[in-house]
């Protein structure tokens, strides 16, 4: 792998990182209930499950995953049935409302768990398996196949991934005073939640 060819990469991961997605939702959902702490910790389960899929890309165990597909299947479904638990619960705090106790269960609530959140709405999102199994072999050299050169690409997504969620996080941060207005912050959780439930909607309908 040259450094035109990771150039060419960068500028594609970059895209692919803009775009928002289920990482974004749970990292916001997080990041609300739990403040910067909450935020921090599912950005850091999200960035290790990420690694721990481009590791098994990397490696050869990502293809024999995708092309077993009982395990395969399993991985989906235990995808879609996570993220659809994440959206109705940000849901039920939209309609509840009650923001007060909410955030008094929200300091209690362990940072395993913000960081468990994070990590198995990645590492159960075979879509994430799948990205890494069609786009690397293209910036890969045939001829020359190296283990390290595709831990490189895979680690570059999720750094970048990491980086970008932690932008996002502080933004909230910033803006903290104005999302804690109660309609405001309804209207977040309604938001999070329909796409949260909507990006397990469609994992479950792709074929």
């Amino acid at each position: 792998m040259n450094w035109g060819a990771y150039g060419s990469y960068l500028v594609f991961v970059v895209l692919v990182v803009l775009a928002p997605g289920p990482d974004t939702m749970v990292m916001l959902k997080n990041s609300l209930a739990g403040g910067t702490r909450g935020g921090l910790l599912a950005t850091c389960g999200i960035t290790v499950g990420n690694l721990v899929q481009g590791t098994a890309v990397a490696l050869g165990l990502g293809a024999v995953i995708v092309h077993s597909q009982p395990v395969f299947q399993t991985l989906r479904w235990a995808g879609v049935a996570y993220l659809c638990y994440l959206g109705l619960q940000a849901l039920r705090g939209a309609w509840r409302g009650d923001y007060r106790t909410a955030e008094q269960v929200g300091s209690r609530t362990s940072g395993f768990r913000r960081w468990r959140e994070g990590f198995l709405s990645n590492v159960t999102n075979p879509k994430v398996l799948a990205l890494y199994l069609s786009v690397l072999p293209q910036f890969l050299d045939p001829a020359q196949p190296s283990t390290f050169d595709a831990l490189v690409l895979a680690y570059t997504v999720a750094v970048l991934g990491g980086l970008w969620l932690l932008v996002l996080m502080f933004f909230v941060h910033k803006v903290r005073v104005w999302l804690k207005q109660r309609k405001v912050r309804r209207a977040v959780d309604a938001v999070t939640g329909t796409a949260l439930i909507g990006f397990g909607v469609a994992l479950a309908t792709e074929s």
